[in-house]
């Protein structure tokens, strides 16, 4: 099957749905991930079955951002060579940062709020006409997909008062998360060792130091996906721009469950059998192959349209703003 053939069957299907089963790489701890002043997240279903967050939505938004990101060379993984991203870098060409590594993408500080307004003003210019009125979705979906894409898939809010007086907005499209059910409490510590002054003052990193670690242990562990295939449509984007953010989608979930993930120390998941597409039922997965393939076509399609950036890659020079 491919990409075209199941968004064809789910013409009418408001969302796409996926869940796969995870298990720790080694042993059955694990490590849920922590908020300030609260700690991990523990719940309860109406049931009573006890519940974890294992990893939040707006984390997960950043990992399948991750998977697009070639971290030894730099710069786009090779299936999505040619697509849109805006890249930070200094006045000498050094590497900064950019739109896909940035949590809140295009509308990362970085990118707005240096002395390079090179990326607002060509965004202001692209965003006239939306200062009154109801906004028109279609021209700010073009707009931000044209320069990235990713911002489309994940959402974004360009919060600044200049651009539409901070109206533009773009909710999140692929949504995610990982929660744990049937959760024990596994506690343990240790002790770091001082071999020259165990007695030393502590509060200067001296002496021997005991601490504590909670850790959970579950009856299983699920990653959830969920694609609004519905809020896509209404974007009335250009075919190919559509086709192209679904198999973005697709691909992300493929290429991120295609191996152990590490989401922190002593927190190292991977997939227990494949994925399975639960919703619409009787439906089926694309390959990680199939859709790399479909992808690349995709982004040549877009190019010979018009719908990305010339050169796809916009560059912002960092430079902090000077005190007033």
């Amino acid at each position: 099957m491919t990409t075209t053939t199941l968004l064809t069957d789910l013409a009418e299907e408001p969302r796409l749905t996926v869940e796969a089963e995870l298990q720790p790489v080694q042993g059955s701890r694990f490590q849920a991930t922590g908020f300030p002043d609260l700690g991990p997240a523990r719940y309860q279903r109406p049931d009573g079955t006890e519940m974890l967050l294992v990893e939040s939505a707006q984390s997960m938004a950043n990992r399948l951002e991750a998977v697009c990101w070639d971290e030894a060379r730099g710069e786009l993984v090779e299936a999505l060579q040619g697509m849109p991203y805006v890249r930070v870098e200094t006045a000498d060409g050094a590497a900064v940062t950019n739109s896909i590594l940035e949590a809140h993408r295009v509308n990362s500080p970085y990118i707005l709020e240096g002395q390079d307004r090179s990326f607002v003003d060509l965004l202001k210019e692209k965003a006239g006409g939306l200062d009154w009125g109801p906004i028109d979705w279609t021209r700010l979906a073009a707009m931000v997909f044209s320069y990235d894409p990713n911002s489309v898939m994940h959402g974004v809010f360009l919060a600044k008062k200049e651009l539409a007086r901070g109206r533009l907005r773009l909710t999140r499209a692929l949504s995610s998360f990982i929660e744990a059910e049937g959760v024990v409490e596994a506690e343990s510590g240790g002790v770091k060792n001082d071999r020259v002054d165990p007695s030393g003052a502590t509060s200067e990193g001296f002496g021997n130091v005991p601490f504590h670690r909670s850790e959970f242990t579950a009856r299983r562990i699920t990653a959830y996906f969920s694609l609004d295939l519905a809020l896509l449509r209404s974007y009335r984007l250009p075919e190919p721009a559509t086709q192209f953010l679904a198999e973005l989608a697709l691909w992300k979930v493929e290429k991120f469950l295609s191996g152990p993930t590490r989401y922190r120390t002593a927190c190292d998941l991977e997939p227990v059998g494949a994925a399975l597409l639960t919703r619409p039922a009787g439906a089926s997965l694309v390959s990680l192959r199939d859709l790399e393939d479909e992808l690349r076509a995709s982004i040549s399609a877009c190019r010979d349209q018009g719908l990305f950036a010339d050169p796809p890659v916009t560059t912002v020079v960092w430079q902090a703003k000077k005190s007033s």
